[in-house]
């Protein structure tokens, strides 16, 4: 199994996972994020066995969460493992792999975030053990702090954002 950085003949693979974990993505999703990656704002990361694509995990270097940004924290986004290639800790070794693309340009902090309902389970035992701690901002919907005592949805955008020092 490989893991490297994707390239413009990707694009087949990289939409293969995506169909695969039944993502709901704009349909230009994976050619908007491959332009992001030529003009540098991000680095896709592709894990590929016999020319299958196993899964993907992206570096983002222009987060939206404020914090990040400011401080010039890269956040590891969308990160997905195909079903059958599940519980083999592939996640774990793209997690490490954007930890060290993030590293090799002297970063020293990664950011990344987590879903809170059941769905996100499997990934927020995995950062919890790749190291990742609570930025303690609390929680945010769709990048923007959720107020104590404020009524939000438990969907895909309620977040809670966790950093490690690289």
């Amino acid at each position: 199994m490989l893991i490297r950085q994707a390239e413009e003949k990707d694009i087949g693979l990289l939409k293969g996972i995506v169909a695969a974990m039944k993502a709901r993505h704009e349909d230009n999703y994976v050619e908007r994020c491959m332009a992001e990656q030529t003009e540098k704002r991000r680095t896709i990361l592709l894990a590929e066995e016999n020319s299958q694509g196993l899964g993907y995990a992206m570096v983002n270097w222009l987060p939206l969460y404020p914090p990040f940004r400011r401080l010039g924290i890269p956040e590891i986004q969308d990160l997905n493992v195909i079903p059958g290639a599940r519980r083999q800790g592939l996640g774990a070794r793209l997690v490490e792999a954007c930890e060290k693309t993030a590293a090799q340009v002297g970063k020293t902090e990664i950011g990344i975030s987590v879903g809170l309902h059941a769905g996100f389970g499997a990934a927020q035992r995995l950062y919890v053990r790749c190291g990742y701690v609570p930025d303690g901002a609390g929680l945010m919907h769709d990048e923007t702090p959720v107020v104590a005592g404020e009524m939000r949805p438990v969907d895909d955008v309620l977040t809670l954002k966790l950093i490690k020092n690289l």
